[in-house]
């Protein structure tokens, strides 16, 4: 109970006063607004985004429901996760192209069907088999209503009409943005939903500028910084357009972190970012308190 009584404590200081005409998390925002949660406001407190849902934590597999439960049973969580199809066109939750790394099964996703998916187990970055199966994005998007946040990375070859169409089933657009990589991508998702927000790469100017020219507005922006830390400059162009910043300290700062101890998370937070994405999301936010 302790827990869960802190979760909600949590996600009600990353939700006060960012919401346009609505007063819950999901589902009854204004047509007219795209969500707010995402937006950049002075003063709210830095966020965590779990890479790939999690992963590197003993029994909680990388894009599983299951460690999703896991991280946000102990505090507010963004989870980010993978998107790709099988072979019947069913949007499933998967990272490889292949079910080698993350299950107990072997060949190309797209080879199998839907059927014969969950016929396999899901494994821990350490190899150990769970009881987990492969869950779809309606699974995931419908459990994480009024949970947690999503960011949702499509992979190559996927439809984003599909994924859109998929949060527009389950009412998920209040807590559910659409990860992009260049400007042309982010422009499709912005017609597909104007309301959408969309998380979109932003080394410098000069890629916000493309974003613009092809039509995307700063009110749907997420800005993914890269994964080493920008000028601090760009962090406060981003600002002044109500843009918030992801820092990916997956990888290089996360274990710059490890080693130095992981007070250097608050420093990237200090710096300027407001999201950071990792692959370590329990320590990140244990630092950050």
């Amino acid at each position: 109970m302790k827990k869960i009584s802190l979760f909600v404590f949590g996600l009600s200081a990353l939700l006060t006063g960012c919401q346009p005409k609505a007063d819950t998390f999901a589902g009854r925002l204004s047509v007219v607004e795209t969500p707010q949660v995402f937006r950049y406001r002075p003063g709210l407190p830095a966020r965590v985004s779990a890479h790939r849902g999690g992963g590197n934590y003993p029994g909680y597999p990388e894009n599983a429901v299951e460690s999703f439960a896991y991280l946000v049973g102990q505090t507010p969580m963004i989870i980010e996760c993978d998107i790709d199809l099988t072979r019947d066109s069913v949007l499933v939750l998967l990272h490889d192209k292949t079910l080698d790394r993350t299950t107990n099964g072997t060949g190309p996703l797209i080879n199998k069907t839907w059927a014969e998916c969950q016929e396999y187990r899901l494994e821990d970055n350490f190899g150990t088999a769970t009881n987990f199966r492969i869950p779809t994005l309606e699974q995931a998007l419908r459990w994480g209503k009024d949970k947690c946040l999503f960011t949702l990375d499509v992979k190559r070859g996927v439809p984003f009409t599909k994924v859109v169409d998929m949060i527009h089933r389950t009412n998920a657009a209040s807590y559910a943005a659409v990860i992009t990589y260049n400007a042309p991508d982010a422009a499709t998702v912005y017609r597909l939903d104007p309301q959408l927000m969309i998380s979109v790469s932003i080394g410098g100017q000069e890629d916000y500028e493309r974003l613009r020219a092809a039509g995307v507005p700063d009110q749907n922006m997420i800005a993914f910084v890269g994964t080493a830390e920008p000028d601090p400059a760009l962090y406060q162009f981003l600002h002044t357009k109500g843009i918030a910043c992801i820092l990916g300290v997956l990888g290089n700062l996360d274990k710059q972190a490890e080693v130095r101890g992981d007070q250097q998370y608050r420093t990237f937070v200090q710096n300027g970012a407001d999201i950071l994405a990792t692959d370590r999301p329990l320590e990140v936010a244990q630092a950050l308190r």
